[in-house]
């Protein structure tokens, strides 16, 4: 496990050890309530130099940019309704994939079907910083 206490200011570098670390596959980010899931999204989109806006969606389900990044949020429906609509095959496509809110069944559900992935902690320290504890499967 890698730990790193980033201030968001400080984002970048976490941005930078998932792009040059994980290049395909799915990132499953867990952390309370405005722990900072999208934040970190938006620094990779922002360290690729996508010049896109990144929102939670958390209604939409699904946001893509640049056909090489894809965001989840699966808060709001849950596992279940995220695989009845068939999503578990968009993980399987080249690109990194971001999914708030995944547990331990969305991992076993990846390892099975053969889908690399990494698991990101965030644990709010203060106001502006945050502890990612990651894990690689």
């Amino acid at each position: 496990m890698k730990k790193y206490l980033l201030g968001l200011d400080e984002l970048h570098i976490l941005a930078k050890y998932i792009v040059d670390n994980f290049k395909n596959g799915v990132v499953i980010l867990r952390g309370d309530l405005a722990a900072g899931k999208t934040t970190l999204v938006r620094e990779v989109v922002k360290y690729l130099e996508i010049d896109e806006d990144v929102t939670s969606p958390t209604f939409s389900l699904q946001h893509s940019y640049a056909g090489k990044i894809f965001h989840y949020d699966i808060y709001n429906h849950g596992l279940e309704h995220f695989i009845s609509l068939g999503m578990l095959e968009e993980l399987e496509r080249e690109g990194l994939h971001f999914v708030e809110w995944g547990d331990d069944v969305l991992d076993g559900i990846l390892t099975e079907a053969g889908i690399d992935s990494l698991t990101i902690n965030i644990k709010k320290i203060s106001s502006n910083k945050r502890e990612y504890s990651i894990c690689t499967h």
